[in-house]
């Protein structure tokens, strides 16, 4: 049985991983941004362990995690979460940059740093799920894509660094997904949201679980997912 960490599992594609390893009897570890939320969780994933940690403010971590306990076993990191604010260069703040650097970006790497001992032991896997706009910025989406463009450094890196130790790195670039995260941006862009136009995060969810479940003589380096219709 193995044991995974999860963020943003409270929707969108994290959601509906966390409904297929809880469905296969997996281990789960939800990460949540406070203590409601951490409730709202276990309730709805039976069984499953919760850590508590907001991901906005990620040089807090270290402390939030050091009054809760840690999984003695992972053997699997999953980036889920993740929060996009679109704009011009001109109009965007030092506020908006940040929080979205912050979320998307120092957050996994604090959290991988946490988990790469557990992962090491295990030779686990770490899976980001990036987006397609960490391979190509439009315009509105510097700040967002600048986050995800450095979350591929960021795998990258570490792919090169722990090849040695066993520990599988995974990125993931899903194309437009229905979630609420897909709401927003529609939102934010003035255009009506079809959830239909676009992937369903089960979709995502199959491609990540392919990643996972490959037999130890490969490794998924990077996939990119986009709307079929």
């Amino acid at each position: 049985m193995a044991t995974h960490v999860i963020t943003g599992a409270g929707s969108g594609i994290g959601a509906a991983v966390a409904r297929r390893l809880h469905a296969r009897g997996d281990e789960l570890v939800l990460h949540a941004r406070d203590a409601g939320r951490a409730k709202e969780l276990a309730a709805e994933f039976p069984g499953a362990r919760t850590l508590v940690g907001d991901l906005a403010e990620p040089a807090k971590l270290s402390w939030a995690f050091s009054h809760q306990t840690l999984p003695d076993r992972v053997d699997s990191l999953l980036h889920v979460a993740g929060v996009v604010d679109l704009g011009p260069v001109g109009d965007l703040t030092p506020k908006s940059w940040r929080h979205q650097i912050d979320v998307n970006l120092i957050a996994p790497a604090e959290l991988t740093r946490h988990f790469l001992p557990q992962l090491r032991a295990t030779r686990g896997h770490v899976v980001f799920v990036n987006s397609g706009a960490g391979l190509q910025a439009s315009a509105d989406w510097s700040a967002y894509a600048a986050s995800k463009h450095g979350l591929k450094a960021l795998a990258d890196a570490l792919r090169a660094e722990e090849h040695g130790n066993g520990v599988r790195v995974t990125s993931v670039y899903p194309g437009r997904t229905a979630s609420p995260m897909q709401a927003k941006v529609h939102q934010q862009e003035g255009k009506e949201y079809d959830p239909g136009e676009w992937i369903d995060p089960e979709s995502v969810a199959t491609t990540i679980l392919m990643a996972l479940d490959l037999p130890r003589d490969a490794e998924v380096n990077d996939l990119t997912v986009r709307p079929g219709r």
